[in-house]
């Protein structure tokens, strides 16, 4: 089972989902390798730094920001129950090889006005990839949500009916998820009942309710 967190747009939070959903499923006893596919290494960089803490490996983390992903991350596949994807921003080769391997893409977005949640290319490239691979999934997070703006809640409105539909778990603006990306830690390490980490157990619960391989058991 292959996830990937992909939008053309950077900043969206998709290096600290993927680390986040890679820890949740290796905590509940999955075999996880997440392949950073950026070529600004941030997942790679996340992990050195979590050995140098002395922290013990939550999962396997792998290099691989080049165009042969598709063909590569079904290899990696084979010794272990997931893969996650760190997707790369605006390099459209790379974007492509994520969507022919996934069977599950994840497209995080900020609430934002309707001109700034996805790119028409995104969505372009979505589109495309499903010619070759008519069962790939696709579903909008809403991620880095203040709590209880209008915004986010009109974004989610905007978003219901649409194709992919948005998810209706929410990951929050939250200042531990900082704190993981400086230590090599996980939110659940840091705070294990904080509401950073029941939002990403219920992400993953809700993922695991599409049916789509076993994600979560």
């Amino acid at each position: 089972m292959i996830v990937a967190l992909l939008n053309q747009k950077g900043g969206v939070g998709k290096t600290t989902l993927a680390l986040h959903l890679a820890g949740e499923l290796a905590r509940r006893g999955r075999r996880v390798t997440l392949i950073d596919a950026d070529p600004q290494g941030s997942a790679l960089d996340w992990s050195q730094q979590r050995s140098r803490e002395g922290l013990p490996r939550a999962f396997g983390v792998v290099g691989l920001a080049r165009d042969t992903l598709h063909r590569e991350a079904p290899e990696l596949a084979l010794n272990a129950d997931m893969i996650v994807i760190d997707g790369p921003p605006r390099v459209a080769g790379l974007m492509r090889s994520a969507l022919l391997a996934a069977d599950l893409v994840l497209i995080p977005v900020q609430p934002s006005p309707l001109d700034g949640w996805a790119s028409a290319e995104m969505l372009s490239l979505l589109t495309e990839a499903r010619i070759y691979r008519p069962q790939l999934a696709a579903r909008f997070v809403l991620n880095r949500c203040a709590a209880r703006t209008v915004i986010a809640r009109e974004t989610a409105e905007t978003l219901a009916d649409h194709d992919p539909p948005v998810l209706s778990s929410t990951i929050g603006q939250r200042v531990v998820f900082a704190d993981a990306a400086q230590t090599g830690r996980l939110a659940s390490e840091i705070a294990g009942d904080s509401p950073a980490a029941r939002e990403i157990t219920a992400l993953l619960v809700e993922i695991s309710r599409l049916g789509i391989g076993r994600i979560a058991s």
